[in-house]
């Protein structure tokens, strides 16, 4: 008895999943098989009409109207009552019940057939949106294993606190942002930097959420709450992307509640004036008004510009490129000029030692062990990638008796009875410059680079020489945008006028703007609005993001600080400064789209008026060109949904 009801128990699971499933599958393509639906009943209706069963044919029409309109008219009903304006929704439903009344069942039925196929072919391009959200989200775990006192716990993810150590086992995805607290691993970022390889991570390296734990255990950290981690914030700017319109889009829907009223103020004079200016009959006059009132819609107009929106912030976001909205990616396309921060930007942000110089006729791995000994202890950016360069060597460090972090100046330490100072010039005995070392170090500074000094005893022996190196793909980032007719690339730095000159002429750039503070940096940004009207701004860091807000698009890199992310108008997931070209490109195709589909469809619509006011134009072929022409700019602006 047991194991029968056991049986039954998962019969009726499978039951239920599979209803669970076919409800999803309605939900998601509702609108589609209540059009296809209608073509059927329609063809049903005129096979019927065709073998004198008129009064059948009459109510399979019927049918065909109530199933393939129900979701359209009740939209264009709900509408018309938020907004208390008339929409093309009511046109169509005017012009299909007029149809019906002069006997023209066919044509309103196929009417409402294809005004509802273009329905669907526009849901399909919002569930296409929201599927890239939707993915997303199911990166997101919902539970954490919180492990307190020793204790391991399942709770969910809203209920970690900053500060809590979670348990990540190996093929789990990370619950929270956070640092390795304990353990390492390698991690598969793809989901939030797009970087395919894994990348290793040890104590106190960054995590993120939904991010992959691909191999180690880990005890992470938590830094941030659910409501404040990278992988929220990016669902969050995909979510307001969608919603938020471009100018195109507010224009238009502003334009359609006038002209609207205006078609049937028009339809309302057609439907007597030719009677008795031009000698219509009734009939004929009451047939042009039904036949105008379907091709004067202008169904094609308002849904020129949504699909096409959509479909590109859907490509975009698929390709780690994020839009906080239509009116920001609209507006890229217009680009004539872009300005870029130098440290995190168009350069890796970390200096690397280029050049280890020794002056005197020392032991050079002797020299690189005291140094990389004594920065170790220091926390600067430049002791750290100065150790890191000696690390590579496989050199064995050792421990300094005495250590003073000088700040602002460098280190001085004690070690093996020795004396050392390593730090600026102005550290150093000045006497001790050697005179043929001057043009080494004109040479070095003039290259951009950073000289760090080293000095044993009030002698100098040694100069290390540090850049911050530029990204592989910024020279080629840089032509690619240069090669976009009329776009000026400016870099707008914090350094100093010989470091900014050789990075500009290392990338290629038109202009650099040295020695900027974060509120000059806005200073100039003005003034290229000014200049240039439409100017983008590209940074990551904090100090970046009054003039990312300044500009009239901010891009912000992937990796840089939350204050930056927020501020911007464009994240790119994975610092690729080559997505920027594809970005103002994908601007440029969906804007050229949008044109094609607005001439194209005011076109048509003047065409049919113009024909149906001659008598030319049936009825039949009316709806066919109307409703034809709508499909047709929903399938021009899908094509954006292509890589």
């Amino acid at each position: 008895m047991g194991s029968e009801a056991k049986v039954m128990t998962n019969h009726e699971n499978k039951t239920v999943a599979k209803n669970s499933q076919f409800i999803g599958i309605l939900k998601e393509h509702g609108e589609l098989i209540a059009a296809l639906l209608s073509g059927v009943l329609i063809i049903v209706g005129w096979l019927l009409s065709k073998s004198d069963f008129t009064v059948a044919s009459v109510g399979f029409y019927i049918l065909a109207f109530i199933i393939g309109g129900f979701a359209k008219a009740k939209e264009g009903i709900e509408e018309t009552i938020a907004d208390k304006e008339l929409n093309v929704e009511m046109l169509m439903i005017f012009a299909a019940i007029g149809s019906a009344i002069i006997g023209y069942w066919t044509e309103g039925a196929i009417l409402i057939f294809i005004f509802a196929l273009s329905g669907a072919l526009e849901t399909y391009t919002m569930n296409k949106s929201n599927r890239e959200i939707s993915s997303l989200m199911e990166m997101q775990p919902e539970e954490a294993m919180l492990v307190k006192n020793g204790v391991q716990k399942k709770v969910n993810v809203s209920l970690l606190q900053k500060g809590d150590h979670i348990l990540v086992k190996p093929g789990e995805r990370i619950p929270a942002d956070g640092v390795v607290f304990k353990g390492q691993t390698t991690i598969d970022e793809s989901a939030i930097t797009g970087e395919s390889l894994p990348i290793q991570k040890n104590k106190g390296d960054e995590v993120f959420a939904g991010t992959v734990n691909v191999t180690g255990s880990l005890t992470v950290e938590v830094t941030k709450l659910s409501s404040e981690t990278i992988f929220q914030k990016i669902i969050n700017l995909v979510q307001s992307a969608q919603s938020e319109k471009s100018p195109s889009q507010q224009f238009i829907e502003k334009f359609e509640g006038t002209y609207v009223k205006l078609v049937l103020v028009i339809v309302l004079l057609m439907m007597f004036l030719p009677h008795f200016l031009l000698g219509w009959s009734w009939n004929e006059t009451f047939y042009r008004a039904m036949v105008l009132l379907v091709v004067a819609s202008p169904c094609a107009l308002v849904a020129s510009i949504m699909p096409a929106t959509l479909s590109a912030i859907s490509n975009g976001a698929r390709h780690g490129i994020l839009f906080k909205g239509g009116v920001h990616l609209e507006r890229l396309g217009a680009l004539k000029a872009i300005a870029f921060d130098k440290t995190g930007t168009l350069t890796k942000g970390k200096p690397e030692v280029t050049d280890f110089i020794i002056i005197q006729e020392e032991n050079e791995k002797e020299v690189k062990r005291i140094v990389a000994s004594i920065e170790n202890h220091s926390n600067h950016p430049l002791a750290k990638s100065i150790v890191q360069y000696v690390s590579k060597e496989n050199i064995e460090l050792d421990e300094p008796d005495v250590i003073e972090d000088v700040s602002g100046f460098g280190i001085r330490a004690e070690l093996q009875g020795e004396n050392w100072k390593i730090g600026k010039e102005a550290f150093i005995v000045k006497d001790n410059i050697i005179d043929h070392f001057n043009d080494t170090r004109e040479n070095l500074t003039s290259e951009g680079k950073t000289i760090v000094y080293v000095e044993r005893n009030e002698e100098l022996i040694a100069i290390i020489a540090l850049k911050d190196t530029v990204r592989e793909e910024a020279r080629e980032a840089i032509t690619n945008l240069q090669a976009l007719v009329g776009i000026n690339t400016v870099m707008i730095t914090g350094d100093n006028e010989r470091t900014a000159s050789a990075i500009a002429k290392e990338v290629k750039l038109d202009h650099y703007i040295a020695e900027c503070l974060p509120e000059t940096k806005v200073e100039h940004v003005k003034y290229l609005r000014k200049k240039y009207e439409n100017v983008a701004m590209v940074g990551d860091g904090i100090n970046d993001a009054p003039a990312l807000a300044t500009a009239s698009v901010g891009i912000a890199m992937g990796e840089g600080s939350d204050v930056a992310l927020e501020t911007a108008d464009v994240v790119l997931m994975k610092n690729e400064l080559l997505k920027i070209s594809k970005t103002v490109q994908l601007s440029k195709k969906m804007n050229r789209i949008i044109k094609q589909n607005i001439i194209f469809s005011i076109s048509v619509i003047m065409l049919l008026i113009a024909a149906n006011f001659l008598q030319v134009l049936d009825l039949p072929f009316g709806v066919i060109g109307h409703e034809g022409s709508t499909i047709l700019v929903i399938l021009n602006g899908l094509r954006l949904l292509r890589d």
